[in-house]
């Protein structure tokens, strides 16, 4: 494992970083994606690829950074750190494609550890393949296996959705008719039955 490799997750543990205490839930209801992350990059694409899908309606705002190098980490400090000033997203993926360790690196530097668990917006970390893990993944509010599993955690299934308005219009309008039957069958029974008068008469 990467983390426990590197003595790092022992250290970061200690200093509450990993509490899942402190962790964010992302919104109920997110209308604009915040996506840190090469802006040529495959993992973006992706990210793009399933929110046009899932749900077309959102929002995405890309904050572009290196994600690979010496000075990967300081411009993805950066990019949370410009997104938290403008608060325009209702969260942030943070992410790249795979990649070897050397290439992941960045994600495991400790300020930049800091500067996830400092974000006032919730951060879905997804970073490399399913078996890829860094320190960003642990400290992030949630982590993601890949960029597209990212995206499908902060995008409703606009299908699902779609299916869920029409079910409740049925529902409505079944309730609707219901009531007019029971109204109209109110006014056949008050126009046939009898007055009090008619039944003195009688």
């Amino acid at each position: 494992d990467l983390v426990r490799s590197r003595g790092l997750g022992d250290v970061y543990k200690r200093q509450g970083l990993f509490n899942a205490m402190d962790k964010q839930a992302l919104p109920s209801a997110i209308n604009k994606v915040g996506v840190i992350t090469s802006a040529t990059g495959a993992a973006f694409k992706d990210i793009l690829t399933v929110l046009k899908r899932r749900a077309p309606q959102l929002e995405v705002i890309l904050y572009p950074a290196q994600v690979q190098g010496a000075q990967a980490h300081q411009q993805l400090i950066d990019k949370i750190n410009l997104a938290n000033q403008r608060d325009e997203v209702d969260v942030i993926i943070l992410g790249r494609g795979g990649g070897s360790l050397e290439d992941l690196w960045c994600f495991n530097h400790e300020q930049l550890a800091y500067a996830i668990f400092n974000s006032d917006i919730p951060i879905v970390s997804a970073v490399g393949h399913e078996i890829d893990t860094t320190i960003s993944d642990f400290v992030a509010d949630v982590r993601a296996a890949t960029p597209s599993a990212a995206a499908e955690l902060v995008s409703p299934d606009s299908s699902y959705i779609h299916n869920q308005i029409n079910e409740f219009k049925s529902r409505l309008q079944r309730a609707f008719t219901l009531y007019l039957t029971q109204q109209q069958h109110k006014h056949c029974l008050l126009y046939t039955s009898p007055s009090p008068r008619d039944r003195t008469r009688s």
